[in-house]
């Protein structure tokens, strides 16, 4: 991933930077506010880490003017002081985090592995041609897409690895999806779960029981993309927002 880091303090910069490249990611430089918004305008980066106090324009400054140039930039605030009035300056105009120095690496590179779709989407339906159709459209939106459709495998795997959430038919043969739900919710609390069927009166019943169950939401047959790819997005910036907000020295935005 391009990643821009932007520090008046080029020992900071350097250090940011090298680690980066270890892992992997393309990182680019920039030593003032001035110098990070001309660079995003030359090219849109992925992601933005940038020091708060800077001479000339400071980074909530710069991150405005960057959000004017690329809408939805992820921008990552960092700061070794700053007064209440800044972090929430920086909370109203839309970083995702405040951090505070020395940086906790570890939390900065599985940010960016979720910034990076790498963890996948688990679509268990019974319908073969669904799944099809629904995996190929999530492939080109950059998920990689996992597919079941016998209820008995659906923890198999979310044991093998992370999945972002689970897309789930409430009508799955004789089995009904809420049963799978209360299986997932009984292991993984917290997972994201959107119910789909195209039985909207029929399944009422099941619509409710899954909401209060904790299923995230529900969506009905045909599938509206649009709204699919919203609800998936708003999962992603959700746990990008916590999995920052969850280290020590994390400050929500």
């Amino acid at each position: 991933m391009k990643i821009l880091v932007v520090d008046d303090d080029l020992r900071i910069v350097k250090t940011t930077c090298d680690i980066l490249k270890i892992k992997g990611h393309e990182a680019t430089a920039a030593y003032s506010g001035e110098e990070g918004v001309e660079q995003v305008g030359r090219e849109r980066p992925d992601c933005v880490l940038m020091d708060i106090k800077m001479p000339g324009i400071n980074g909530v400054a710069a991150m405005k003017r960057m959000q004017e140039i690329a809408p939805g930039l992820p921008i990552i605030l960092v700061s070794a002081y700053a007064t209440d009035d800044l972090l929430a300056e920086a909370k109203r105009a839309g970083a995702y985090a405040v951090l505070s120095k020395p940086l906790n690496f570890p939390m900065i590179l599985s940010f960016l592995s979720l910034l990076r779709k790498e963890e996948s989407i688990l679509v268990v339906d019974d319908d073969p041609n669904f799944c099809k159709t629904l995996k190929d459209i999530l492939n080109l939106r950059g998920f990689r897409v996992e597919t079941e459709a016998e209820p008995g495998k659906v923890m198999g795997h979310l044991a093998d690895d992370y999945k972002l959430a689970i897309v789930l038919d409430l009508k799955l043969g004789a089995v009904n999806g809420t049963d799978v739900l209360k299986e997932v919710r009984a292991r993984y609390p917290t997972k994201p779960v959107v119910l789909v069927t195209g039985y909207r009166q029929e399944m009422g019943d099941s619509i409710e029981k899954g909401r209060s169950i904790g299923a995230y939401t529900c969506l009905y047959k045909p599938l509206e993309m649009d709204d699919l790819f919203r609800v998936i997005e708003e999962i992603r910036i959700k746990k990008l927002r916590n999995l920052l907000g969850s280290g020590l020295n994390g400050v929500m935005a």
